[in-house]
């Protein structure tokens, strides 16, 4: 039986009023050092999400509760997504490298270098509906040691954000003026990209347009965290962004309002949308991972 806490949402606008939930969080599990990357698969109704200093991926079952690991060690993975095939696509932080479990269970390397020289720490991942896969490289994997292995970046310590295509291996840079690139998300429509910057003074969150070609343009200010920074980003149906911060999960209106909180009793560190109707919210959140029933749904995609 899952752990339950007092769910608390905060309303900061009127336009906030009729988003809630269940009147509680269940913990679905504790224990992790740091939870991170939570992606759902609603083919096997399970939950993957990465525990960083501990080197492991763990599994949550939606049918039985339980709780298990995946892969151990898992190259300190941090962000994970499902691309439109159902396969696990993997930031492995260790290993400097994107990967993709496929379905027999074997691990493909996907992206390690740039123009000859390793990647820092890939960190957090979405795929597009045109298959391309579009990741986060901050230095925080080769900072030290706790979540990765220290060493010096071959990119001159230079962050940036990347679009892969898996098809023909074809890696680009869309985006080199951040200072710590972190949790990032499309529109429903796919035609903008959100993307948090978390040691930013203030943390924040970006967007951009993308062309017809995959690059981005444009990428104003959206909104500024007010405690602590940045993390994860998911949108919702509705065009909302939700992002992860160290009170809990932060709701933006489109045009960048902060509208109302989620309240956690540990930092956020990212979080998504599961379950058969996309209303089902997990929460990975310091040494745990929570969820929650929500009266709004995840985005819905564009098909492949």
């Amino acid at each position: 039986m899952a752990e339950t806490i007092p769910a608390e949402f905060r309303m900061l606008d009127e336009r906030f009023r009729y988003i809630d939930g269940d009147f509680v969080l269940e913990r679905l599990h504790a224990g992790a050092r740091k939870s991170e990357g939570p992606a759902y698969f609603p083919a096997g109704r399970y939950l993957v999400w990465s525990d960083i200093p501990n080197d492991r991926l763990l599994r949550w079952d939606e049918t039985t509760g339980a709780v298990g690991v995946l892969r151990g060690p898992s190259g300190y993975a941090n962000g994970n997504t499902v691309d439109r095939q159902g396969r696990l696509v993997t930031c492995e932080q260790g290993n400097r490298r994107v990967t993709r479990t496929e379905h027999d269970g074997t691990v493909a390397v996907l992206a390690d270098r740039y123009q000859g020289r390793r990647l820092n720490s890939p960190n957090d991942v979405v795929v597009r509906a045109d298959g391309t896969i579009w990741f986060t490289d901050p230095t925080y994997g080769i900072a030290g040691d706790y979540e990765g292995g220290r060493a010096e970046s071959e990119l001159g310590g230079a962050c940036y954000v990347f679009r892969l295509d898996p098809s023909t291996g074809d890696l680009r840079v869309v985006a080199d003026d951040f200072c710590r690139p972190n949790g990032l998300a499309f529109s429903p429509d796919e035609r903008r990209l959100f993307i948090a910057d978390t040691r930013q003074e203030p943390s924040h969150i970006r967007v951009f347009d993308v062309t017809a070609e995959g690059d981005l343009t444009g990428g104003k200010i959206f909104a500024e965290c007010d405690n602590g920074r940045f993390d994860g980003l998911r949108l919702d149906d509705a065009g909302r962004v939700w992002a992860a911060a160290w009170d809990g999960v932060h709701c933006f209106d489109t045009d960048g309002t902060l509208i109302g909180k989620l309240l956690l009793p540990e930092p956020v560190a990212n979080l998504t949308f599961g379950g058969p109707k996309r209303n089902h919210l997990f929460i990975t959140a310091g040494t745990s991972v929570y969820s929650l029933r929500v009266t709004i749904n995840g985005a819905q995609y564009p098909s492949a």
